[in-house]
């Protein structure tokens, strides 16, 4: 018995298979061309699997059609990425895997991920954001994702600009959002270097946790959850989250007693498998429940 995981990302899809305990077996890396070509990589993936398989988790970039009574559920909907605007995913899988099909964000499954198996685990309300070639966030409240008309979209909540920084932001729909003034491209664009190229004593690393702490005090004051979990390239920098935990505290000004800093604001336990693990849960978590 496997389960089998899609984290499909703007640059790339990372897919796995999985034993009934979620220990990966095989897991292979495509790049995001058109749909016809990674799909097809896709497919003949798990046709090497197809007798075994129980289910199928896909976390996809979007924004995505999560309504199972949408006409459009398992869309990927109106992505910057013009060929995969309007793509049927699931109809695309479910005309080759008669499966149980899981559907979410890649964020929302790399939060599930540590929901399940990482900082989140024992924990009834987590929050889990990326902060790498985007920005995105999760929630998850009691085993549930928190969504209304449809997914969360927090990596575009507005910031508010650093007393030094001139630099009006990336994203082409908000320009100073979070996603704006954080993501990998915002900082390439701002200092025509990649991060993990910029001296760790550089000013903009203070920039940048300042803009990550209004993002979790943000979400402190809305959500209260039990854990805030950023992921990503960005807070891979070590020195990133002493700094965030700093901000936080400035702009918090003891307004509201959290948990320790050192158990609240955190990064992944699962790292960078946080999406494959968490699509493979949301897998047999389908099965469970058909």
């Amino acid at each position: 018995m496997m389960y089998g995981s899609i984290e499909a990302g703007g640059t790339k899809f990372v897919c796995a298979v999985a034993d009934e305990s979620l220990e990966i077996i095989d897991r292979v890396s495509f790049p995001t061309t058109t749909p016809e070509e990674t799909m097809e990589l896709v497919i003949q993936f798990f046709k090497g699997y197809q007798d075994k398989l129980e289910g199928i988790g896909i976390g996809s970039f979007g924004p995505i059609d999560i309504h199972r009574n949408s006409p459009t559920y398992g869309f990927i909907t109106s992505t910057p990425k013009l060929l995969w605007q309007n793509f049927d995913f699931v109809g695309t899988m479910k005309k080759h895997f008669s499966l149980p099909i899981a559907w979410t964000t890649d964020v929302n499954a790399a939060a599930y991920g540590e929901y399940a198996f990482g900082k989140g685990k024992g924990l009834s309300s987590v929050v889990y954001y990326t902060i790498g070639t985007g920005v995105g966030g999760g929630a998850i409240q009691e085993g549930r994702f928190v969504e209304g008309f449809s997914h969360p979209e927090m990596g575009h909540m507005m910031v508010v600009p650093h007393k030094n920084d001139s630099f009006t932001g990336n994203c082409p729909f908000h320009g100073n959002c979070l996603e704006g003034m954080t993501a990998g491209p915002a900082i390439e664009k701002r200092t025509g270097k990649k991060g993990q190229d910029i001296s760790p004593d550089d000013e903009l690393w203070d920039m940048l946790a300042y803009y990550i702490a209004q993002c979790a005090y943000n979400t402190t004051l809305m959500l209260s959850p039990d854990v805030i979990i950023f992921g990503g390239g960005v807070m891979k920098q070590r020195h990133m989250l002493k700094k965030v935990h700093q901000a936080f505290e400035d702009l918090m000004q003891s307004y509201v007693k959290t948990p320790d800093l050192t158990n609240y604001i955190v990064t992944p336990e699962l790292e960078d498998n946080a999406g494959t693990i968490g699509c493979l849960a949301l897998a047999k978590e389908a099965k469970i429940h058909l």
